[in-house]
């Protein structure tokens, strides 16, 4: 069982933990990482996830165990997910909070990958593609995208235009 660590409205690490699949109590909430990974032509590396876990396309991410730092979580995901070592990347935070379910942190990181260098966790994902902002407007329109991975490139996408 995962041991996970559980944090407050603002965000704030508490002294509190909880097992995967366990209830959560009422007033602390898990940490969610994900990252928006962009190759110098500006395509989005998206994951497919397997159909028991919904089957959608999607960002890298996850939970961090208890005692990771958000940072640490994210590359023990993007190690397990896709198989690649990103400890030498400079990451980008474009948006944290708590939005009443989960607390969370959004990344963006730049890197060229050749698609044949991922390793997939093949109990989570199917398969990993680069799309192009324009696939991704078109998955948006056609509900291809759940809603927080909607929400997560919208914030994304201002925070590439902003900087």
């Amino acid at each position: 069982m995962e041991l996970r660590d559980l944090y407050d409205i603002n965000s704030n690490k508490t002294d509190k933990t909880y097992y995967k699949g366990d209830p959560i109590p009422e007033g602390y909430y898990p940490m969610v990482v994900m990252v928006v990974i962009r190759n110098s032509k500006g395509e989005f590396l998206m994951q497919k996830r397997v159909p028991s876990k919904g089957g959608d396309w999607g960002v890298t991410g996850g939970h961090p165990k208890s005692g990771e730092t958000p940072i640490e979580g994210l590359l023990a995901e993007i190690k397990e997910e896709l198989g690649l070592d990103f400890s030498d990347e400079k990451f980008y935070e474009y948006d944290s909070g708590c939005d009443g379910k989960d607390c969370y942190k959004m990344y963006l990181v730049n890197k060229d990958i050749d698609i044949n260098d991922i390793k997939i966790q093949e109990d989570e994902l199917t398969e990993v593609r680069w799309f192009t902002m324009e696939e991704l407007k078109e998955m948006v329109q056609t509900k291809e995208l759940n809603e927080d991975q909607i929400a997560c490139f919208i914030k994304a996408c201002k925070y590439i235009e902003n900087n």
